[in-house]
């Protein structure tokens, strides 16, 4: 049996699916004693919040250090990992208490470990595509993370509809997927989607990424098989 729980906290969004309630509670912990260890860093290190290119952490949380890391590897500030790092963080403690199925969604940002498949689908805001079309997980752990230049409240660069970012954990998709979007743009479609391409394939740990631009369809890597919406959940 799976149990879900839609949980906010703060500017915190996030949907938690696990095989136990008791998991779920241990995300919930886990979320907020990270954020809270996030925001006494970031009063004394403003840099931190504000930066747009990668940051180095020296004595810091390990929540920060894991932000800092991601943002490394994709060329872009820490806080573009936020959300990929805190959902990271609550399934590892997840599965440190013995869950099998440990799911997190933060913010459309998903991590997951599953001893079962789990359907997810694709959100980009106001997209027409938004929940339109989903994945079929099987391979885990995978983090997942949505980058839109048009319909994300996040900063973007970028124009594309959506960049999603397939990778070894949240925080470096969340970080890949913001580094993507922001160089999908400009008249020349086909060469935009490459550009992002070559990008996130560049990106260490990043399995795959698949890009909708102005009609265009682009994909490589490692992609999960892709479903309709009528197939697919609304966790992620």
């Amino acid at each position: 049996m799976k149990y879900k729980r839609v949980f906010n906290y703060k500017e915190t969004r996030c949907t938690i699916t696990a095989d136990s309630e008791a998991a779920i509670e241990v995300a919930i912990s886990s979320i907020k004693r990270h954020r809270g260890q996030l925001e006494r860093y970031i009063q004394d290190q403003p840099k931190f919040l504000h930066s747009l290119t990668p940051v180095h952490v020296g004595d810091g949380p390990t929540v920060a250090k894991l932000m800092a890391e991601a943002a490394e590897r994709a060329g872009v500030g820490p806080m573009a990992a936020v959300a990929g790092v805190l959902a990271d963080l609550a399934v590892g403690d997840m599965v440190s208490s013995g869950a099998e199925v440990a799911v997190v969604e933060n913010g459309g940002e998903v991590y997951a470990v599953s001893n079962t498949p789990i359907n997810v689908a694709l959100a980009a805001g106001d997209s027409p595509l938004s929940k339109c079309i989903g994945f079929r997980l099987e391979d885990f752990p995978i983090g997942i993370a949505t980058s839109s230049g048009l319909y994300s409240h996040a900063l973007s660069f970028g124009e594309a509809e959506a960049v999603t970012v397939f990778a070894i954990n949240a925080g470096v998709a969340d970080a890949a997927a913001t580094a993507v979007g922001n160089l999908v743009k400009g008249e020349d479609w086909h060469k935009a989607v490459e550009c992002g391409i070559a990008k996130a394939l560049s990106i260490k740990g990043v399995k795959g990424v698949l890009i909708l631009y102005r009609g265009l369809v682009g994909k490589a890597g490692q992609i999960p098989k892709i479903l309709k919406v009528s197939t697919a959940s609304k966790s992620g």
